[in-house]
Parts: structure tokens; sequence; C-alpha cells
């Protein structure tokens, strides 16, 4: 991370969007940390919610829109009736499994970004009334994306691993800190 930070502020903006996306993967990752799988199970809120789930997720949410921009078929395909299953921790799926998928996940996008002739480089994306009407975006818009929905799941963390063990995120980047 500290070679992205370094691009960033010598104005690579491949290195300012990974190390963007970076930074929130960290958000959730510290969520989970300390906790049992039980914990980490758990849906404390008002929200169907859990920390294992919203790790489960992001992961597969990049994985799917990694293949998108390599116009790849997705290793995992949900559909209205099972998408409720991403956002849980199933069978023998554990945090540190869910880690373990994410870390890898995490190297490809950074390679497939890194190595793109340009970010202005584009993919189709599939005929949906909820993406963008030209049907075709730009790596730098994926990596934005990227951005915009892990932000949004580690605010979601945030408060649902406040509410289980009343840790905010600047004890967690603490004990990270500690940890680390």
């Amino acid at each position: 991370m500290v070679t992205q930070v370094s691009a960033e502020a010598r104005g690579d903006e491949r290195g300012a969007l990974l190390a963007f996306i970076e930074e929130q993967r960290g958000g959730i990752r510290r969520s989970v940390l300390g906790l049992t799988e039980e914990q980490a199970r758990t849906r404390p809120s008002a929200s169907e919610l859990s920390l294992g789930g919203l790790l489960k997720h992001v992961a597969e949410v990049e994985q799917m829109w990694l293949a998108r921009a390599r116009q790849e078929v997705p290793p995992v395909r949900r559909d209205e009736s099972d998408w409720h299953e991403s956002f849980e921790l199933v069978g023998e799926e554990t945090v540190a499994s869910q880690l373990a998928h994410w870390e890898r996940i995490a190297a490809e996008t950074e390679e497939f970004i890194r190595s793109a002739p340009s970010l202005d480089d584009t993919f189709p994306l599939p005929p949906d009334p909820w993406f963008p009407p030209e049907g075709r975006v730009s790596l730098r818009w994926l990596c934005l994306h990227l951005i915009r929905e892990t932000a949004r799941h580690a605010g979601h963390a945030d408060i649902v691993r406040e509410s289980l063990d009343g840790k905010t995120a600047f004890e967690l980047v603490a004990l990270e800190r500690a940890k680390g």
C-alpha cells in the first residue's frame, strides 16, 4: 500500500484510484477484526446485514466487475431469486476463507488496472436499466464504481460492528495497527 500512496502523491491516477479502493477494502477487513465466526454471522441491527455477509458480498461484486471488464462470464452469477445468498456466509464459508478469496480478487483487480493500456478503455455492460444508457463504461468508471460500492458497504460494516460490540472504526484502526 505504501507504493500506491507514493504513486498517488506523484499524481498517478491509477495509483490514486487503486489506493482509494484499497482504503475502503480496509474498512471492511477491519470490521471483522477479533470477531468469532458466530459474531461475524450475527445480524445485530435492524437490517439483515452481517459482517461476514458484507465481506462475502463485496468480494463477489468486485470479482463480478473484474470479469465484466475482462469480458468473461462471472464465476458467480446470481439472479433476483438468490441475490440474498451473496450477503451471508453459508456452509463451510468462513471469515478467513472470504478474506483470502477477496485478497486474491484484489490482487487480480490491481494487476488488471495497472496493465491496461488506458483507463479510457471501455467494456460493454448488460442492457439492464440501472446501467448507464450508453451500454459501455471505462476502466476509470469501474474503479470509481468499486470505490463507491465498497465505501457504501464499509459504512454498513461500521454500523454493524458498533452494534455488535461498540467498537468504532477509529478503535478498529488502532487495533489493526497494534496487531501489525
